[in-house]
């Protein structure tokens, strides 16, 4: 007996009782993960907030310094960012405390996220059929790639230029900004996190081409539905500017384009299969 078949055969075998005790230990191994990760980035409050939290909340941030850089270059003075007019306060006793331990906890869950989805990997893969496993291989390092690819884009591109955007704008000069700590790490927080979530379109149109849901056709036929839908959730996790709805819609578009390749790939793959199932079929027969 095959491997994949009998190990097919064992899942088969397992009660719903026996997944929920493996979808248990999936879950119980992710949050140690994170838990881990989330301690560390405790520890190292200096580093973690000074460095990297803050950094988009200062003028020598290294996406400021490239515009100017840029400016300098194009001759474009507006380009370069050397002034953030706001302070970031604490209004709450407990603010600091528990901005730093929810901070902590989104590190710990962006960087554990690998060994994560391989867990939740593992508790999908054994359903599958060997075929399914076999196309689906590299998923993990794949949705991994794309998470982190979004996380970059968000952190160095959308959120320093929101910030700028948010830090600049003023209904009157006399009103001063002053944002709360919570309000900064939360805004940025979400700019970071939604961007990586959106770059893992071309992941789920793989799978969705891959069950049959989608077509390449099909998502050339709704491009331009898509385009409005693109704009209209980039206007919803960013702030209200054009240029970081623009930002936003762009590399996603683009990732919308790289799926329709992706389903144009496996389609042929498919056809291919079929027709040498059936060049041996008509040989046998």
């Amino acid at each position: 007996m095959a491997l994949d078949q009998y190990k097919e055969e064992e899942e088969e075998g397992m009660s719903f009782l026996d997944h929920l005790e493996q979808l248990r230990w999936h879950l119980l191994r992710s949050a140690a993960a994170i838990l881990i990760f989330s301690v560390a980035a405790f520890l190292a409050k200096g580093f973690v907030f000074g460095i990297i939290i803050l950094g988009p909340s200062k003028v020598d941030f290294i996406t400021y310094r490239v515009l100017c850089q840029l400016s300098d270059l194009l001759s474009v003075p507006p380009l370069c960012i050397d002034e953030l007019p706001f302070t970031i306060q604490s209004r709450q006793m407990t603010g600091q405390f528990s901005m730093h331990m929810t901070s902590s906890m989104v590190v710990g869950l962006i960087v554990a996220f690998p060994y994560i989805f391989w867990e939740v990997w593992k508790f999908i893969a054994p359903g599958l059929y060997s075929k399914e496993r076999k196309a689906a291989r590299g998923a993990v390092f794949f949705v991994s790639l794309l998470f982190f690819l979004g996380t970059a884009f968000g952190y160095f591109i959308l959120a320093p230029l929101s910030i700028n955007f948010l830090a600049n704008y003023q209904l009157d000069p006399s009103i001063l900004n002053e944002f709360d700590v919570t309000s900064y790490i939360g805004t940025l927080s979400m700019l970071v996190l939604a961007s990586a979530i959106m770059f893992q379109l071309p992941v789920v149109i793989y799978f969705l081409s891959m069950s049959g849901l989608v077509t390449a056709a099909m998502l050339k036929a709704y491009r331009r539905h898509s385009i409005v839908v693109i704009l209209i959730v980039s206007a919803l996790i960013t702030p209200p500017d054009v240029v970081s709805q623009i930002l936003i819609a762009m590399p996603i578009l683009v990732l919308y384009e790289v799926g329709i390749l992706v389903a144009k790939r496996l389609e042929k793959q498919r056809a291919q299969k079929e027709l040498e199932d059936n060049l041996k079929y008509k040989d046998n027969g």
